[in-house]
């Protein structure tokens, strides 16, 4: 049975240990349709030590269990029964669960990982555009002189909390080998979303798999793709697209070799492969800093 069609509220399957937001291997293994339960999961684990460090992955200890054996055992949910001789639960941090996905290379892995990374992006956002009546509702429910006097501690650390959601580490460089799929996706939709009024998209050989990764972008953000004769996108799928997520406009050249990517105007990044061969070999994206190149390249696409 496929439980990404039973309705499943993944926000539900999210807990917070240690500080960090993770998901049970139990939940995973059934996310991801693993015949043998948790036995896949942490084979998966224990046969690419390298590939989980403690903060991609942990193990419940008897303090953490106790604390969430309620939660554990009264759910409701899709939580696998575990058989034979029982262990604590490993848990799984984001990036773990990049991981996990990246080794299984199931179909319904990929599907259910990228629909637990579009809501961990959502609780993110819903926190970030809401923590404003949190700190009030703290304020409100604690009149005491003693939690008055503390509120500015507890406002530093929200603050902090915040930050640890929103700033993801700037990208300069990274590189990408043959697999990569969904974590070449991932960036590539990071980079997009910050996107405010324009991107341009420099790539010859675009095609529906780059309208897939443009739909994750903010709605009033127009796009603008040069890119040459050679590429697959037709008058139609630009007439779909523009249907649902306006505003794209195709520009032809064959002036460029490299691709690019440009945030508003300021922001330019180097992509070692077309959008559309993603993970299919070894490639880098890279941020350039020098101003004169962005600069450059601004003006040839003006002459287009």
């Amino acid at each position: 049975m496929d439980a990404l069609k039973e309705k499943i509220d993944i926000k539900d399957l999210i807990y917070e240990v240690r500080e960090k937001q993770v998901m049970l291997d139990s939940d995973l293994a059934v996310l991801y349709g693993c015949k043998n339960g948790t036995k896949e999961i942490n084979q998966a684990v224990k046969n690419n030590p390298d590939k989980f460090p403690e903060r991609y992955c942990f193990r419940l200890d008897e303090f953490e269990l106790d604390i969430f054996r309620s939660k554990l055992l009264t759910k409701k949910n899709i939580t696998e029964k575990r058989g034979g001789k029982y262990h604590n639960p490993t848990v799984f941090t984001e990036q773990g669960i990049y991981m996990l996905a990246t080794i299984l290379k199931t179909k319904q892995a990929t599907s259910a990982t990228i629909k637990i990374m579009d809501t961990f992006v959502s609780m993110r956002k819903f926190i970030n555009e809401n923590k404003d009546i949190f700190k009030r509702i703290i304020a409100i429910e604690n009149k005491t002189d003693y939690i008055k006097s503390t509120l500015i501690e507890h406002d530093i650390k929200i603050e902090e909390l915040f930050d640890k959601f929103d700033k993801k580490e700037e990208l300069k460089s990274k590189l990408f080998y043959n697999g990569e799929i969904y974590d070449a996706y991932s960036l590539l939709v990071d980079i997009i979303s910050k996107a405010d009024k324009e991107i341009i998209i420099i790539d010859n050989y675009v095609d529906k798999k780059t309208l897939d990764i443009l739909t994750k972008k903010n709605i009033n953000v127009i796009v603008y793709i040069i890119t040459s004769k050679k590429s697959n996108i037709t008058k139609l799928d630009i007439e779909k697209f523009n249907s649902q997520y306006p505003k794209l406009e195709i520009r032809y050249t064959n002036i460029f070799h490299d691709r690019f990517i440009i945030i508003d105007k300021n922001k330019l990044y180097h992509i070692g492969a077309s959008l559309k061969d993603l993970g299919l070999k070894v490639f880098g994206i890279s941020k350039i800093e020098d101003e004169s190149i962005l600069d450059n390249i601004k003006n040839k696409i003006d002459f287009i």
